[in-house]
């Protein structure tokens, strides 16, 4: 099954082109990495991809579903893991995944549970009652991929990869996509 199939992908701003006509097209169950260097268009086209900005023409689907005709379809089987670290830094890690779960539509004890099984999969337990803000910022990215997991969504995008992803937390990731 095709995961995502990007067709003619482009965007443009002001006459300038960001991403140029992509053809693309992964298998469900791939890992696959977007590289290249700084503006190249790897951030715009996740955004295109999680329908956060329209293309100037052409389309992908994603599992299925146009981001240019049915991007609510998309965004609801979908996860984006930004570059930035997104957790609260005055509650603490439990807290924060407990929050995320609930968000996702997860009752009280669901969300517990989905929060102790990603503290113990991300070695998380020394410091699940630590607020987020006391921890170093690669500890609070582990929490931020941590917390992307607690949901359900059929697909994560991931930008960034290089950047405050320790090994640790990126073999957490690895270990964890049948999760």
């Amino acid at each position: 099954m095709t995961a995502i199939q990007a067709i003619k992908l482009e965007k443009k701003y002001k006459g300038k082109t960001a991403v140029n006509k992509i053809d693309v097209s992964i298998e469900a169950g791939e890992l696959f990495a977007l590289l290249g260097v700084d503006g190249a268009g790897k951030t715009t086209t996740i955004k295109m991809l999680s329908c956060l900005i329209s293309p100037t023409s052409g389309d992908a689907l994603l599992l299925g579903d146009s981001i240019v005709s049915k991007p609510n379809a998309v965004k609801e089987k979908i996860n984006v893991s930004p570059q930035e670290t997104a957790v609260a830094p005055n509650l603490t890690i439990m807290e924060n995944l407990v929050l995320i779960a609930e968000i996702y539509g997860n009752d009280k004890k669901t969300a517990r549970m989905k929060a102790d099984e990603m503290i113990s999969a991300f070695g998380l337990a020394d410091v699940a009652q630590d607020r987020a803000k006391t921890l170093s910022g690669g500890m609070q990215r582990r929490i931020s991929i941590a917390k992307d997991r607690t949901s359900s969504f059929l697909m994560r995008l991931f930008t960034t990869p290089r950047k405050a992803r320790c090994a640790l937390s990126f073999h957490s990731f690895l270990d964890l996509r049948s999760v």
